[in-house]
């Protein structure tokens, strides 16, 4: 099973997730190469078309290493510029990013182009770009999709040790192949090196001043952005922030405890449904069941078998957003009775895996990104260590996240952890956090503005990974204050409807 902290769907969702799962491989033929300087833009292919707005798409060059800028090593980044047709007073560009790490900016500019609210349309293009190691940019691409399956499916939570050792060859396998493709270079796709990607980006398009709009992970490459490059920032928001203070164990620890908090909540929506509930009148021990029954007996589709591990990572994926509970609680009832397919695409999408078994890289850039960003590393006991603790203190999700550890514990090429500080001369920065969130828990908000100095926190009383812009409220706000650089009063909380 692959996921862990601050990996999130993007805002999609869940429900375009389960009716397109199998474009999830689907890629773009970009233009040529233009400068970063200046780019030149020209036809998208491979991107859905937006009515009423123009799209076009290109490729810059950027240094292969900013550490050594002039060595004349480069890699490719991958930008969608999005316009709305009845655009007027055109502020600027809004550079946006979706998470992951391993998430398309270019697909989420597109989807953004026909849901962003029609204030921010009619003032800004949306530019989304590809991070490195991303998709259509210098990918990372390294891990087989046989063995992307095999630890997909693998138990979540290996008792034995046979079971433990058994998970941790997989994960060994994983980054070897990893380390043996790119060798010490896997550190050029740290967040660092992502980070300063952004401002060449900013050049790209032409704007004196950035404004960002950055979601989970795409919280930590605005940060790093205003410490770097303080000074080119006009405005950024932060929705679903990533505390970079935070050590690997405690992230994961505290998704633990957030992902239990929002399968609580989840439940009581389903246990408010009464009869309508199709997990009973006890919808975690229902779920507990399943998993135990996978592990037994797990039922089939197409020949593929629905583990606990393929189950599981269907319930974490829901987690991320409201509107999929209906679809989770359909999904885990059709696989007790022998049907699996619903929780196959919704686990399917979450790992970008296309009906017919192939996968795009996001696990590939997750782990190279994740792993180069790492400044502290446990051991493969003290994790076996980690997973008997939080079985204990989170049944259903704790064991699950210790595993998640052993790629960065196994890892073999150099780490270049990010610094951590305070933006550097740059506007106030809206970081915007979702009481319910439990892929980047709501006390990560708080501790990312007092880090940045110059955050203010926008609280969504609701559930799911992220805010903006599902209330009017939230969107209210956040409109106002990247057009106008409104900043919202100190302590604004939105309601959750």
């Amino acid at each position: 099973m692959h996921w862990g902290r601050a990996r999130r769907i993007t805002a999609l969702g869940i429900g375009v997730l389960v009716v397109a799962t199998a474009c999830a491989t689907k890629t773009a033929e970009l233009n040529p190469p233009g400068s970063a300087g200046g780019a030149d833009w020209g036809r998208c292919e491979g991107v859905e078309r937006v009515s009423g707005t123009t799209m076009e798409c290109t490729t810059i060059e950027v240094p292969a290493d900013w550490n050594t800028p002039d060595n004349g090593e480069t890699m490719e980044i991958a930008l969608l510029r999005a316009r709305s047709d009845t655009q007027t007073d055109k502020i600027g560009s809004l550079v946006i990013n979706p998470g992951g790490p391993g998430g398309s900016g270019v697909d989420f500019a597109a989807y953004l182009a026909e849901t962003l609210p029609a204030e921010i349309l009619s003032r800004f293009d949306i530019v989304g770009f590809d991070p490195r190691g991303v998709s259509r940019s210098t990918p990372v691409d390294c891990i087989s999709d046989s063995d992307k399956d095999a630890i997909n499916g693998f138990s979540p939570d290996p008792v034995s040790d046979t079971d433990f050792q058994a998970l941790v060859a997989l994960q060994q396998s994983a980054v070897g192949a990893c380390y043996s493709a790119y060798g010490d270079g896997l550190a050029r796709f740290a967040s660092a090196q992502a980070a300063h990607d952004i401002d060449a980006i900013r050049t790209a398009v032409g704007d004196p001043q950035l404004t960002y709009l950055g979601f989970s992970y795409g919280t930590l490459l605005g940060a790093l952005y205003a410490q770097q490059n303080g000074g080119n920032l006009r405005a950024a928001v932060l929705d679903g922030a990533v505390d970079p203070g935070q050590d690997d164990v405690a992230t994961s620890e505290g998704q633990a405890a957030a992902f239990e908090l929002a399968f609580d909540n989840f439940a009581t929506w389903c246990e408010n449904r009464g009869t309508s509930c199709e997990l009973g009148a006890d919808p975690r021990k229902y779920v507990m069941d399943l998993l135990a029954k996978a592990d037994a007996s797990p039922p089939v589709a197409n020949g593929r078998q629905a583990t606990s591990g393929w189950i599981l990572t269907a319930v974490i994926a829901a987690l991320y957003d409201e509107s999929a509970w209906p679809y989770l609680s359909a999904g885990l009832s059709e696989a007790n009775a022998g049907n699996p397919d619903l929780v196959f695409q919704i686990a399917d999408g979450y790992v970008g895996r296309s009906a017919t078994g192939e996968y795009d890289n996001s696990t590939d850039a997750f782990t190279a990104v994740t792993c180069s960003d790492d400044a502290s590393v446990q051991t493969v006991e003290e994790i076996r260590g980690f997973q008997g603790q939080w079985r204990a203190k989170y049944p259903m999700f704790g064991a699950p996240l210790a595993t998640t550890l052993l790629p960065c514990a196994l890892w073999q090429a150099p780490r270049a952890p990010y610094p951590t500080g305070p933006a550097t001369g740059g506007p106030t920065i809206v970081v915007v956090g979702t009481k319910g969130d439990p892929a980047t828990p709501y006390a990560n908000t708080a501790k990312l503005a007092a880090q940045l100095g110059t955050g203010e926190v926008l609280t969504w009383e609701g559930e799911g990974h992220t805010a903006y812009p599902k209330t009017p409220c939230i969107a209210d706000a956040v409109n106002g204050y990247l057009i106008d650089l409104t900043v919202p009063p100190t302590g604004t909380v939105c309601p959750a409807r």
